[in-house]
């Protein structure tokens, strides 16, 4: 039976989802009670399988209905509720709100007056001119949807799995399979373990002496849906989100080779085969042998079979074949970053989506052994913004705090500004210029031209409190596409004005992306690294930050929490 976190987390967002669909709307009671419950059980320490439906109810957030699901769930493996939602609002069409301008109600609407229950169903509805004919559509509705699938079409987004869903479904299998008897590896491979923003599937390498023991367990998984096809040593299934999963099960002597081979990717694959053929070898899932004869030269671990190839081991990251080989062979391979820092994109309970007090956030920065953390609460320009009285409280308490801690922590107290429209920013001048650090981000208006947003931006550039540009292009991975920006002009300004681009280690953003990250390698910007968190527990999301810059090459020289004391105090002191 499921008795973890990430079983009743995962029921919850389900239950989240397929409400809002059933509502159609995202501020309905149920909705809430759902998000609020997910927020309170995402930082509960207790092991939610040894509490009763009444101390489930003395968690703030979790009302009587959400505990009975909650125990519901622990003890059967199933929710009622939720089993009759999935069956109303398959997957397919869950997944269309991912396209941006289709909201619950126009989803149900179309499910219910067209018949939509795929993007295949939408894209006959949209060639048949079927969609001008509803209520709350016409022909400017039908193109612009059309052109929202031809982007998320153009980035690889359709059909696949965002990464802030697939990777905490691969570690939790992976921790469960970890457990078999047996068994003395298990990680995930493919395109997951070189961070790729999406994934087509997920594969699952385990190393053990009992593979039917591993098939066993991986049929009854709490999390499968339905079992694809099941083998002596590999078992595909699809799991209640949609994901199709591979699992293979390897000897412990063959797992360097089987790591390699599954990770891929396939053109970095077929290089490395390349060099093994010139050497009289070959190379598979199984070994590096020698042609004739098959002795293996190496298998056991990936850094043995680089060895054996004449490379330094390369990190699953960089292997896409965008040069990581000719890199490691001339001595040019990046490397990962040194320790971070500091943190400069966090949020604290002021914040009304903020779930941890400003000293906690404070004590947890400590326990990371950062030296300097900005604080930046949402301006008043957002939902969840605070008032300038508010901050101006908050900067006493940090101050307090600043004496108290003395040098063992440098405390910035910042703000997250709104940009708007027009590149306007919360506040007015002379009180956003009291801050220590000014964050400044896009959270509205995301379907404007692209020489508008450019403008916009640009615009809030100018301010002079501004010191660093917050989830650049506003994206959520496989839901809403990044704005439109002429992203060489916005680099240029900022390396003009000295202001920081953000790499956002929130899973769902990863904002920039590889391209935009690309493109600011031109113009020598300087980065930090931030985990956007709003409680203790996503602190470490800014290690995903670092992640994904090192995936786009990001050199450590351009990225300011590697920097010396001296030179990151000297950049944050002001332009």
């Amino acid at each position: 039976m499921p008795d973890t976190k990430q079983d009743v987390l995962d029921m919850l967002r389900d239950l989240t989802e397929l409400t809002l669909l059933e509502e159609g709307d995202p501020q309905s009671f149920r909705v809430r009670a759902y998000e609020n419950a997910s927020q309170a059980i995402a930082t509960e320490a207790t092991d939610l399988g040894r509490l009763s439906l009444k101390d489930l109810q003395k968690i703030r957030g979790v009302g009587k209905s959400t505990s009975e699901k909650i125990r519901e769930l622990l003890e059967t493996g199933r929710v009622a509720k939720l089993e009759l939602l999935r069956q109303k609002y398959p997957r397919s069409l869950v997944a269309l709100l991912r396209l941006q301008g289709v909201g619950p109600k126009a989803l149900r609407r179309l499910q219910t007056e067209l018949g939509v229950q795929s993007l295949d169903d939408l894209r006959r509805a949209l060639a048949e001119q079927r969609l001008r004919g509803l209520k709350g559509f016409g022909e400017k509705s039908e193109r612009k949807l059309a052109e929202a699938i031809a982007r998320l079409e153009q980035e690889g987004a359709l059909d696949r799995t965002p990464i802030s869903v697939a990777l905490p479904h691969a570690q939790r299998m992976v921790a469960e399979l970890s457990q078999v008897t047996g068994v003395t590896h298990a990680s995930y491979c493919g395109s997951l373990r070189r961070f790729a923003e999406t994934v087509g599937d997920i594969d699952i390498v385990v190393a053990g002496s009992n593979p039917t023991a591993v098939m066993d367990a991986v049929v009854a998984l709490s999390s499968v849906d339905r079992v694809l096809g099941r083998g002596e040593t590999k078992t595909s299934i699809v799991t209640q989100r949609g994901i199709q999963v591979d699992v293979r099960v390897v000897q412990a002597h063959q797992l360097g080779a089987a790591l390699l081979y599954f990770t891929g990717s396939k053109s970095h694959n077929v290089k490395l085969r390349q060099r093994a053929l010139k050497r009289g070898w070959t190379l598979n899932e199984y070994a590096l042998s020698e042609l004739e004869g098959g002795k293996v030269i190496a298998s056991k671990t990936e850094r043995e079979i680089y060895e054996a190839l004449g490379l330094p081991f390369i990190a699953p990251e960089l292997r896409e074949d965008w040069g990581e080989i000719e890199a490691a062979e001339s001595g040019r391979l990046p490397q990962p970053y040194d320790a971070l820092s500091g943190d400069f994109h966090v949020h604290t309970s002021l914040s009304g989506d903020g779930r941890a007090s400003l000293e906690q956030m404070v004590k947890a920065a400590i326990a990371r052994g950062y030296g300097v953390l900005a604080l930046t609460d949402h301006a008043e320009g957002t939902v969840s913004g605070v008032s300038r009285e508010a901050l101006l409280d908050q900067r006493q308490q940090i101050q307090a705090l600043q004496k108290e801690l003395g040098s063992t922590l440098r405390l910035l107290h910042g703000v997250e500004l709104n940009v708007g429209p027009e590149g306007q920013l919360d506040y007015d001048p002379e009180f956003r210029q009291r801050f220590d650090w000014c964050v400044a981000s896009v959270h509205s208006h995301f379907e404007l031209e692209r020489e508008a947003q450019t403008r916009r931006l640009l615009t809030a550039m100018q301010d002079p409190s501004v010191r660093m540009l917050g989830h650049l292009t506003a994206r959520m991975i496989g839901g809403r596409p990044p704005i439109q920006l002429d992203l060489s002009r916005v680099f240029a300004a900022a390396k003009d004005r000295q202001i920081a681009v953000e790499v956002n280690g929130a899973l769902p953003r990863l904002d920039p992306g590889a391209g935009a990250l690309a493109e600011a390698l031109k113009h020598d910007v300087t980065f930090l690294l931030t985990s956007d968190a709003h409680d203790t527990s996503e602190l470490p999301l800014i290690d995903f930050a670092a992640r994904h810059a090192f995936k786009a090459r990001i050199p450590g020289s351009q990225i300011a929490n590697t920097w010396s004391a001296e030179r990151l105090s000297a950049f944050t002191a002001g332009r």
